[in-house]
């Protein structure tokens, strides 16, 4: 008997069909997949299925229970963590995971065998805010969250972006635990590790399903879409002529109180070299990124910026450089003129400049057609292409990008590495932190922090042989495996 039955579901937006005829069942205790590029219908497949919103066409059910006629029924069985952390940021872990056994009519006390093998890693912080806590903490509290009222079915809806990869491990060793204690699990995941953890996927394209059957025989099948080439670092070869250092840091600390997020760190960055910032959540990355780009002041230690000192220049600094967060950084509800034509006058260009600088961008991006187009209605893909285009309109001498993949398919993600490799090749410093470790293999260098400090430091090829692993993903897990403090 099945867990799951999907007959003929259809779902529009609009004019925008997100499911278009869908079809699918996925056994009792199974691992199942749901996967595709940005747009295709995933997360509007999970909420229907949660009974979070109505299919227009055909039917739908969970454990017997008609997603529609029989709602209070299915969200009693279900858990299910949305792609968006799904959390209270201002209370607390115990607040939030007291306020989701409410909802659903238990208690922690009642529920704790559920989830004592997962709670327990991050039960010791039950006092701290959600909004303060790691990715991989995180993850652990929202899955409790989904777990407290014991669930026999799972839905992730790609519970691991911005997760670094050793967490992204722990998770679906979690995962696993729970399918052996008979829960059905649906997830959607960007990560083709993650993939092959399932014993079956559905390979959605646009609202259809493109095809069913495990992962190796989904990913060669739709290989071009799943495995594009590499890209080529042609370009950046062009820059090996000894330019000059563009970033320099001497002993950077950053404490608060007695902990010290950044540990004395030490690194110099050349101009137009693409520059890879890795490390686990919590080891420091993010505090080190924020002294580089003048948001925030260091306890000690020395650095400059395109020229400018980070303790006492971080003004000038913001001006000479570029920033793509880890969230989406444009605002939705303008246009895509009026969003270049806002920051580029942040960023202090003339007039006469915007205008043809403007014309120049989207002719080179396409984007002619949707100049007027708000950006809130554009494809994810999209948005990442015009907001790091937009990140170094004023030609800065180095752009810093924040996980700027996050969740994004690999063919989209090669397509935002082209771009990246031509702004390198035009001069642009590219400072970079991701958690997928082939984009690691792109980089000409690599940092990975370990505890506040840098663990290694040198090329892809360079880390591999010192370490002697086969890739970047297994180099990292080794350093990250050394952490002594918890990434909280």
């Amino acid at each position: 008997m099945n867990a799951i039955e999907v007959h003929n579901i259809s779902k529009s937006y609009g004019k925008v069909k997100a499911l278009d005829d869908v079809s699918f069942s996925v056994g009792k205790g199974e691992v199942f997949g749901l996967i595709g590029p940005d747009g295709a219908g995933k997360t509007s497949m999970f909420r229907i299925l949660c009974s979070l919103l109505l299919p227009e066409t055909g039917n739908a059910s969970v454990d017997s229970f008609d997603v529609v006629k029989q709602m209070r029924e299915v969200r009693c069985r279900v858990g299910y963590m949305p792609g968006k952390f799904s959390l209270y940021q201002d209370l607390t872990i115990e607040e939030n995971l007291k306020f989701f056994a409410t909802l659903f009519g238990t208690t922690v006390e009642e529920g704790y065998d559920s989830i004592k093998a997962i709670y327990s890693q991050i039960e010791r912080f039950k006092d701290r805010k959600a909004g303060a806590l790691s990715g991989g903490m995180k993850q652990k509290l929202a899955l409790s969250c989904a777990l407290v009222h014991s669930p026999s079915v799972l839905f992730l809806d790609e519970p691991t972006t911005g997760v670094d990869p050793v967490s992204r491990k722990e998770l679906w060793q979690m995962l696993l635990m729970l399918k052996e204690r008979g829960i059905t699990i649906v997830a959607s995941t960007p990560y083709l590790d993650e993939v092959r953890c399932c014993e079956r996927v559905a390979f959605l394209d646009h609202g259809k399903v493109r095809g069913i059957d495990t992962p190796e025989a989904v990913l060669d099948r739709f290989r071009d879409i799943f495995n594009p080439p590499g890209v080529e670092s042609v370009a950046v070869a062009q820059q090996q002529t000894e330019p000059e250092n563009v970033i320099e840091v001497q002993h950077l600390v950053k404490a608060f109180g007695a902990f010290h997020a950044v540990d004395d760190i030490s690194f110099s960055v050349k101009r137009g070299e693409i520059f890879g910032f890795l490390g686990a959540n919590g080891a420091g990355k993010t505090t080190a990124m924020h002294m580089l780009t003048g948001l925030n002041q260091p306890t000690s230690g020395t650095g400059t910026v395109v020229g400018y000192d980070i303790r006492t220049e971080h003004e000038q600094i913001k001006k000479h450089i570029g920033y793509m967060s880890q969230k989406f950084s444009l605002y939705e509800d303008l246009t895509v003129a009026e969003n270049i034509r806002l920051f580029a006058g942040i960023y202090g260009m003339k007039d006469d400049e915007i205008r043809r600088k403007t014309n120049d961008l989207l002719e080179r991006l396409q984007f002619m057609e949707h100049k007027n187009d708000l950006v809130g209605s554009l494809p994810l893909g999209w948005k990442q292409k015009l907001a790091f285009s937009v990140s170094i309109f004023h030609e800065p001498g180095v752009v810093f990008l924040d996980e700027p993949t996050g969740g994004v398919d690999p063919a989209t993600r090669r397509q935002f590495w082209e771009l990246i490799y031509d702004a390198a090749a035009h001069g642009i410093t590219v400072f970079v932190t991701t958690h997928y470790m082939d984009e690691a293999e792109y980089c000409d260098r690599i940092s990975i922090m370990v505890d506040g400090r840098i663990s290694a430091l040198g090329t892809p090829d360079e880390l591999k042989e010192r370490f002697h692993q086969p890739d970047m993903d297994h180099v990292f897990t080794y350093l990250a495996r050394q952490a002594t403090r918890s990434s909280d």
